[in-house]
């Protein structure tokens, strides 16, 4: 797939609303389509245009069988027909949804699919799949022993979807992911280990010893090994400790001085860079041997450090002698001190590495370094107590402690001779500071496409998605139940992991037949494959819960028709029809933001129950079941969705 297509899909998904547990999750057995699937539909094959496509879906699961609830892995081959040549960098797209027999039946299955794909391609509210294998999801750090999944395709009248809670031993302060977002290593200064989160299937991995007090984590390039800095208050227990990131065995702890350890690289991961803040030094890492080789003098206080691939060197900033001294990354030795105003902390360069950008507290200020003649170039105001920093292709974000407001300094808009660019938006209504204990993780997460940021809000406990064009954050997250300190993103698109071998893994919705809709620009090739999710008999409900399943007729109404939602309420493994409640109410709303709307459900005979609702406008509408007698929280996951659409396209 067209990666510019998939991008801006991943950035309309965030603005639109989809709930997944929509009207096939709760649809009873009757709904089903009764087609044949192909014998051996787990792996299935196309050959069209002179492009061969296989689809696999591997279950995880330890008994090999695709149950609902399960994760799996989602594999595209792609070869050339004629000479069996894998077909790399093809980037397909693929969505999973529900299968669509009617439209199959009315408009031959081809069609059918087409019309499918056209309409996800737009991003349409209340048109989105189920699930979409070119989107991602977002991790939450809790200010406890926590870390929440969040679909950030899923937000609907205030309902956010949290997927899961991942617990971990104490509470977190910093993270970092590989490259393939599978791990994230967790600090955790008061277990003294780093937790290992495998986030492909959202569950704590391991927790691995990594020396006395571990705050700051870093990968070096090539990930073959993690660095934790050691903010230990003894100076044979401060410094680093090493971890080999696959096997996650400790490798060596290292002692480099005493206070806070900023660390980074050089490209070809020869160098480990680390600053010892209470000494003022910079501690160069032999990375082969694990030795250290060289201790530098870099100011009174360095408080960080950064590499620039444009100049090849370090920068370390100085905050007490308001200093950036830039160390050669080949002679090891310092090549140029820039000097600044007191106050520098936190730093950081642009992708490209061309502009490093030092924030100054004291000032409420940023620096601008050109890393091209290692000169200072401007200083800009920005939000109150700069803290922290991260860059999209396109700008640079600042965090303020003492301001809601995050400053975007336009990065093209920057050069020696030039007058900056920069403008703000408020992310929440309060200013960082108020929340009291903040990690070191940054509350500023990049989006996979590179063209937005989520920002977390500790104050009011939520994170907005900023898009960049708009004038405020496009949404927010709240994050229910934890307090949220910061964000990552982990991005679940299809990976190219082989030459031709695109793979993508999912979390396996209720059970049912669905299709595996697959997209090629070039040359452009679209089909549905088929797949089938088994039900987990271990999850059927113990005797006295009750549940709701909706048992409506079509999941589209024409604009203006009368609709009435139809369900029962059941309970136990035999799922007995609940009746005689008499407090049954439907809450439904229009995505992505309208007010929810509440009507009385009447019981029509065995457990069965109606409600007439109002769907006045067109868009995507969400039901849901409430009945106070039946507990706060009843049924609270399950969802219906019905899409209203104008009488002719209807």
């Amino acid at each position: 797939m067209n990666r510019t297509i998939t991008m801006t899909v991943g950035v309309l998904i965030v603005a639109v609303a989809l709930i997944s547990f929509g009207i096939w999750r709760t649809a009873p057995p009757s709904m089903l389509s009764e087609v044949a699937l192909p014998d051996t539909w787990s792996a299935q094959n196309l050959s069209r245009d002179g492009v061969s496509v296989a689809l696999e879906v591997k279950p995880l699961a330890k008994d090999g069988v695709l149950r609902e609830g399960e994760f799996a892995d989602v594999q595209f081959r792609v070869t050339d027909s004629a000479s069996g040549q894998p077909l790399s960098g093809v980037n397909p797209g693929a969505w999973l949804d529900p299968e669509t027999v009617a439209a199959d039946q009315a408009q031959g299955r081809e069609q059918s699919c087409k019309a499918r794909v056209g309409v996800f391609l737009k991003s349409s509210i209340g048109a989105r799949p189920m699930l979409d294998l070119n989107s991602y999801f977002l991790l939450v750090m809790n200010r406890d022993a926590s870390v929440s999944v969040v679909d950030p395709s899923v937000s609907v009248g205030g309902i956010t979807s949290t997927l899961a809670r991942i617990d971990i031993k104490q509470p977190p302060m910093d993270w970092v992911t590989p490259k393939d977002n599978k791990r994230v290593f967790v600090s955790m200064p008061t277990a003294n280990e780093i937790a290992v989160i495998d986030s492909a299937q959202f569950k704590l991995l391991d927790s691995v010893a990594a020396g006395s007090n571990p705050v700051r984590v870093a990968l070096q390039p090539d990930e073959r090994l993690l660095w934790v800095g050691n903010n230990a208050k003894t100076v044979e227990e401060s410094g680093v400790t090493v971890i080999d990131a696959r096997s996650l065995k400790p490798l060596k702890h290292l002692a480099t001085g005493a206070g806070h350890h900023e660390i980074a690289f050089s490209k070809d991961s020869r160098h480990a860079f680390v600053s010892n803040r209470d000494d003022g030094t910079l501690s160069i890492i032999e990375i082969a041997s694990l030795t250290l080789s060289k201790q530098l003098k870099t100011g009174s206080h360095p408080l960080s450090v950064a590499y620039s691939p444009l100049s090849q060197a370090i920068y370390v900033a100085d905050g007490q002698d308001g200093t950036v001294t830039v160390v050669d990354t080949s002679s090891l030795a310092v090549r140029r001190v820039i000097k600044m105003k007191q106050g520098l902390g936190p730093m950081g360069f642009s992708a490209d590495g061309r502009f490093g950008i030092v924030l100054n507290t004291l000032e409420n200020q940023v620096a601008v370094i050109d890393a091209a003649t290692d000169s200072l170039i401007h200083e800009l105001d920005v939000s109150a107590e700069p803290y922290q920093v991260v860059f999209t292709e396109a700008y640079a974000y600042v965090r303020g402690l003492a301001s809601a407001k995050v400053t975007m300094i336009n990065l093209s808009s920057l050069g020696a001779g030039r007058t900056p660019i920069s403008q703000g938006f408020e992310a929440g209504p309060q200013a960082p500071r108020l929340a009291g204990d903040l990690p070191l993780a940054s509350s500023l997460a990049v989006s996979r496409d590179d063209n937005a940021v989520f920002v977390v809000n500790p104050v009011d406990n939520t994170t907005y998605f900023y898009a960049e064009g708009m004038n405020a954050p496009m949404s927010g997250y709240p994050n229910r139940g934890q307090v949220a300190r910061a964000a990552m993103v982990i991005d679940r698109s299809l990976r190219e992991v082989e030459p031709g071998l695109y793979s993508a893994r999912i979390k396996l919705p209720a059970a049912g037949r669905f299709d595996v809709a697959f997209l090629l620009n070039q040359p452009n090739i679209i089909h549905c494959f088929t797949a089938l999710v088994e039900p987990d008999k271990n999850l059927q409900q113990h005797a006295g819960v009750p549940k709701v399943e909706f048992m409506l007729d079509k999941s589209t109404a024409a604009l203006g028709s009368p609709y009435v939602v139809r369900f029962r309420i059941v309970e136990g493994k035999q799922k007995a029809q609940r009746s005689g409640v008499k407090d049954v109410q439907v809450r439904y709303f229009r995505a992505p933001t309208s007010r929810a709307q509440q009507v009385a459900a009447l019981e029509v005979g065995n457990g069965i129950y109606e409600a007439p609702v109002n769907l006045d406008q067109n868009g995507a509408w969400y039901l849901h079941v409430r009945a106070a007698s039946l507990g706060a929280n009843f049924d609270d996951t399950t969802f219906a969705s019905v899409r209203v659409l104008p009488g002719d396209a209807h």
